[in-house]
């Protein structure tokens, strides 16, 4: 599931393959910018901003930036590779290259020099340079009585943690998922952790919050609905009714 350290690591793999390259094909699959054609510009710099990605092409003043975003199940992939075409958003090619956007949520072309507009909103990104664990703690402790991990979910209270690392930073933390924020007794110390964890996993191709990274033990309580906790033994509840599925020990996370 594509969260911060997912983006992240993609655009440092997008960065690599196309930065200082003159693109040699521009395809994209969406109407409203089927009609750009960026051939014949430099892609000048790749960057991530929590779970957006941008693509900048051309001078600062007057090119484009390519904005995507992965949503739940999009991706991009480098070099040739089979893919069904009607899942395929976007194509650019170098002269020794191609990246393909698949079933990305978001995909728009904006002026370069204002494409940071449409992330004004985010709170500190977890692995930003604007980083600032203070503001994130505050901004998470702003609404006491709102659920931890639908906090720790939006973006405007940090940009980067997803449904994964909200489950498995509410076990880490002894909390369930529907538990108040204000139940947290250091946010700071929360946030901070949740830099932590993203931090690791930036460059990993296999996500890991156990510290364990052997083959299923990766990860505390996401994914493990009726298996032993890890800590305890207590077989691992979920709960499917919400808009993200949830994962908790009942005996190790208070409610």
């Amino acid at each position: 599931m594509p969260e911060g350290d997912t983006v992240f690591h993609t655009a440092a793999t997008l960065r690599q393959a196309l930065v200082g390259k003159t693109l040699t094909r521009c395809d994209i699959r969406v109407p409203r910018y089927a009609t750009v054609d960026l051939t014949g510009d430099v892609v000048d710099e790749v960057l991530s901003r929590g779970k957006h990605l941008f693509i900048r092409v051309g001078s600062k003043d007057g090119g484009a930036s390519i904005h995507s975003h992965l949503k739940m199940d999009g991706s991009w992939r480098i070099g040739p590779g089979r893919v069904e075409p009607h899942r395929i958003r976007i194509v650019l090619g170098t002269a020794d290259g191609l990246a393909t956007g698949i079933d990305l949520g978001v995909l728009e072309v904006l002026e370069r020099a204002h494409d940071q507009d449409v992330v004004a909103h985010l709170g500190p990104d977890l692995l930003g340079q604007d980083w600032d664990p203070r503001r994130a703690a505050a901004n998470l402790s702003a609404d006491p009585d709102r659920a931890l991990a639908e906090a720790l979910l939006d973006q405007r209270v940090m940009a980067g943690v997803g449904n994964v690392y909200a489950n498995e930073l509410c076990f880490v933390f002894g909390r369930r998922p529907t538990a108040r924020v204000g139940t947290v007794p250091d946010p700071l110390r929360l946030v901070q952790r949740a830099r932590d964890m993203l931090w690791l996993n930036r460059s990993r191709t296999n996500r890991c919050t156990t510290g364990d990274t052997r083959r299923g033990q990766q990860v505390w309580v996401y994914g493990r609905s009726a298996q032993p906790c890890r800590r305890c033994g207590t077989s691992i509840e979920m709960d499917r009714s919400g808009d993200r599925i949830s994962f908790w020990c009942p005996n190790c996370q208070a409610p």
